[in-house]
């Protein structure tokens, strides 16, 4: 019988783990631990609106927020910058804003396999946002939909428009 060198031994040992830990199984749970049979997942699938504020337009006026929930009120600064939730901050902070709010890249139909993150995290610059598919998290109602930018304003304007689904 012939002796098998223990490099070699040591380097299947650790392919084998590595194979181990890359395999899948369909009960696993799902990065973002979204149960997709959980009764109480909130997904909104009713008909898409359009929310658009125009340049230059208040951000503390009512039509130029889209009040998704009690919670959430979503708008923009005219000095630039991002979103906002108006309800919770007076102002866009880069590092997590809008707050009370998680976006992922995606669609809700991949929902388990989206990875969430504050909104710059998840789409880079705010100003390369439009045409993406996004899944906005609104975290206290925990309720998860589909959103897209149509526009971005820039130079300052403070102007943006989406389409999103409603409950």
């Amino acid at each position: 019988m012939k002796k098998i060198p223990m490099d070699y031994l040591v380097k299947l040992f650790a392919l084998c783990l590595i194979i181990g830990t890359i395999g899948c199984s369909d009960d696993e749970t799902p990065p973002n631990n979204i149960d997709p049979n959980d009764p109480s997942l909130v997904i909104w699938e009713g008909p898409s609106i359009s929310f658009r504020k125009e340049n230059g337009s208040d951000p503390s006026l009512e039509e130029n927020q889209d009040r998704i929930s009690d919670n959430v009120w979503l708008t923009r600064s005219n000095e630039g910058g991002q979103i906002f939730n108006i309800v919770l901050e007076s102002s866009a902070n880069k590092s997590n804003s809008p707050l009370g709010t998680e976006w992922a890249l995606g669609r809700t139909s991949d929902l388990t396999s989206l990875n969430f993150s504050a909104f710059r995290q998840a789409v880079g610059e705010p100003k390369e946002v439009v045409g993406k598919d996004l899944v906005l998290h609104l975290i206290e109602e925990d309720v998860y939909l589909d959103l897209r930018f149509t526009s971005w304003g820039q130079n300052k304007s403070g102007g943006f428009a989406y389409e999103r689904a409603t409950p």
